[in-house]
């Protein structure tokens, strides 16, 4: 009768601590689940923050051109107040003399309005241009920076895309993948149709040797055209507001000099840019509209 109470509560025990072990295992397991989304969190806290910062930068040389266009602006209207001041105190001037002074004072008039509508315009530009950055950096998230980068240069955005990533060695034919990285540059493009879409070829400074490729500006044009017709026949980007072309070996990030800067100098470029007459367009309304508004 002991033995089988001794057996019976040894059974218990082993039972017990089988129980204990797997809970301690799927708390482990837990736990490491945490960590790793708490590692995944922060990675994404930092990518945040370090676009914050970029805008923030970019932001405060925003500011600082508004502030010197608006001294600019606050000298010329100090000048025609005191050029209309003298007007009245200038009695003994001839008629002749009046009316060119008055025609002098109506082009100042003219050019601060001019600058006032440009700044207007300039300032409207540069919240798109970091608008888009925004979108595509979203849209493109984590992708390796050596094969897509994106940056603006003079309130023009461009993505560079790598070689290695669009097509094989002297090929025009795209890679499955390059096709979802483009695919996600549509979806930004075909939200800005106000904005231009120029797609530039670049080669390294190795002759090709094809006989459907005569040379390095036959292989960078065919290419852009390769990306262009994706583009336009796979993912709904308007033809006419595309334009390829070829740069060939001639504009090279790097000296031609290694492997590795050979295979940097081997892109192709998406630059989206605004359309320069409707740039122009906007200056004019808004010329037209602080006229109107002064009569």
């Amino acid at each position: 009768m002991k033995r089988t109470v001794l057996f019976s509560f040894a059974l218990i025990v082993l039972l017990a601590s089988c129980v204990s072990k797997k809970k301690y295992v799927a708390i482990q397991a837990s736990n490491q689940t945490l960590h790793n989304k708490l590692d995944e969190a922060n990675r994404a806290l930092s990518a945040c923050e370090s676009d914050k910062n970029a805008l923030n930068t970019r932001i405060a040389g925003l500011e600082s051109s508004n502030q010197h266009l608006q001294e600019r602006v606050n000298e010329m209207s100090t000048t025609n107040a005191a050029l209309l001041n003298n007007v009245g105190n200038m009695a003994t001037l001839s008629a002749k003399e009046a009316e060119n002074l008055e025609k002098s004072l109506e082009n100042i008039r003219e050019k601060d309005l001019q600058i006032r509508r440009m700044q207007d315009a300039l300032t409207k530009k540069d919240s798109v241009t970091l608008a888009l950055v925004i979108s595509l950096k979203s849209s493109l998230g984590n992708l390796n920076d050596t094969d897509v980068t994106v940056n603006v240069e003079k309130s023009v955005v461009f993505i560079s895309l790598s070689d290695k990533m669009l097509f094989k060695s002297g090929s025009t034919e795209i890679s499955p993948r390059a096709k979802d990285v483009l695919a996600k540059v549509a979806t930004v493009v075909n939200d800005k149709p106000e904005m231009d879409v120029l797609i530039e070829g670049h080669t390294d400074d190795v002759p090709i040797a094809k006989d459907c490729v005569k040379d390095n500006w036959d292989l960078s044009v065919l290419r852009a055209t390769a990306i262009t017709r994706v583009f336009t026949t796979e993912l709904g980007v308007a033809p006419s507001r595309i334009t390829a072309g070829g740069r060939s070996e001639f504009v090279p990030l790097v000296p031609n000099d290694t492997p590795e800067h050979k295979s940097a100098n081997r892109r192709t470029r998406i630059v989206i840019l605004p359309k320069i007459d409707e740039f122009y367009k906007m200056i004019e309304d808004g010329m037209k509209a602080a006229t109107e508004g002064e009569k």
